[in-house]
């Protein structure tokens, strides 16, 4: 049956050479047979910049996506809270289209929202600051301008205190707001809503206004790859690709 794969937060880095093999063999195995296949964020553990590109293992990766698209199947990439700086000439090397995020799609006749999710946890303030900074045409435009070894160490120190951070957050403010995803439900109509970024792969129910939503949650690679396949007759988790 005609499908669509999707998949994020797979945080791809040389010191996790299982998640790299697992992702591989889904580019072998399974992508091969899907019509489009859609990565909403965190493919890489970060991303300094597209001058980066000829970094081996960046090679490695962006060869193997460029052959799945060349293959015939349509590729997406969507910005994640550790790939934000992903640009054209990144996508241009995966044979990908960058979208917008978020951004509404039609699957096989259902609308769809696709977003990489970290702008729904809003109870998160401080994040929600920092990640507004961030994405500014200003500030990127300024950081880009540094040499790439210090981009490198700034966003290894941000990582750094980003663990510590998350050791004393409460599990409820790392996680979406309930209030952000109705509001983005309604603004958009009342879509089906796919995401990742919290680590909590699950299959929510919304009964919101008189409409009832799906938001899928898409898994991360940390342990086995995570995928969910979306046809006409609706989507179902693949589990430990």
């Amino acid at each position: 049956m005609t499908h669509t794969l999707l998949i994020s937060d797979l945080h791809l880095c040389r010191s996790q050479p299982q998640i790299t093999a697992a992702f591989e063999r889904f580019l072998s195995e399974y992508a091969p047979r899907a019509e489009a296949l859609y990565i909403l964020g965190d493919l890489f553990e970060y991303w300094a910049g597209d001058d980066d590109l000829d970094d081996p293992f960046h090679r490695q990766i962006t060869h193997s996506l460029h052959e799945l698209s060349a293959s015939g199947v349509c590729l997406h990439l969507l910005h994640g809270n550790r790939d934000l700086l992903m640009g054209q000439a990144l996508a241009s090397a995966c044979g990908a289209t960058l979208l917008a995020d978020p951004v509404l799609v039609d699957l096989y006749g259902k609308p769809t929202l696709l977003s990489h999710g970290d702008a729904l946890c809003t109870d998160d303030t401080e994040y929600q600051q920092f990640r507004k900074l961030v994405r500014s045409p200003a500030w990127q435009q300024q950081f880009l301008t540094q040499p790439l070894a210090e981009r490198k160490a700034y966003i290894e120190q941000l990582r750094e205190r980003s663990h510590n951070e998350k050791q004393v957050k409460s599990a409820a403010i790392m996680d979406v707001n309930v209030d952000a995803v109705a509001a983005l439900l309604r603004a958009h109509a009342y879509p089906r809503l796919i995401h990742g970024h919290t680590h909590r792969p699950n299959r929510h129910v919304l009964h919101l206004d008189d409409h009832t939503c799906e938001r899928w949650v898409l898994g991360d690679w940390d342990e086995h790859g995570y995928a969910l396949r979306c046809a006409a007759d609706g989507c179902e988790v693949l589990r430990g690709i």
